[in-house]
């Protein structure tokens, strides 16, 4: 791992290795960029059942950044959270990049400020999935629920006991 930015803290969370930014400046440059990209998304979102907006920003080994949202649908479970549609576009769009680093966030319908929010099962067994396929790990930068920023360094951790090809 690279060297820690100034207020940076490298901790365990719920059993994780994380990094932990208590404030935006302590993150790289390169997170910055990434979390800010995720609030874009949540403007992409089409989200009028739920009135809650999902952004993900998506950093690939070549340095593109691939923005998703979620999009909803009228018949519930034909909706898309925004790191299954971020994960689709990039390998869609740019097959053989390895997925870096996803970021994560969101906001309520009618308030500007940004919250905190977890990937759900379904997009960290696909997250999972890509990390075992490129065999490397994929980052996960999240917004924490009691204030700053939590940098978890592979997805995997997201997924304990997971459901995979050698289950198969």
């Amino acid at each position: 791992m690279s060297q820690l930015t100034p207020g940076a803290t490298k901790t365990t969370y719920q059993g994780m290795e994380c990094t932990f930014y208590a404030q935006w400046q302590h993150m790289p440059a390169q997170h910055q960029e990434l979390m800010t990209a995720a609030q874009e998304a949540c403007a992409l979102s089409h989200s009028p059942y739920s009135q809650f907006k999902v952004g993900a920003a998506l950093r690939l080994q070549n340095g593109h950044i691939i923005k998703g949202a979620n999009q909803e649908n009228a018949a519930y479970p034909s909706g898309l959270c925004a790191e299954r549609v971020s994960i689709s576009a990039a390998v869609s769009v740019q097959p053989g990049q390895d997925l870096q680093c996803i970021a994560v966030l969101a906001m309520r319908h009618h308030e500007e400020k940004p919250i905190a929010v977890n990937p759900c099962g379904m997009c960290r067994q696909v997250m999972l999935e890509y990390s075992l396929k490129q065999e490397a790990p994929l980052q996960v930068l999240l917004k924490h629920h009691e204030g700053g920023y939590l940098l978890i360094h592979n997805c995997a951790d997201l997924l304990p006991l997971s459901f995979n090809q050698e289950s198969l």
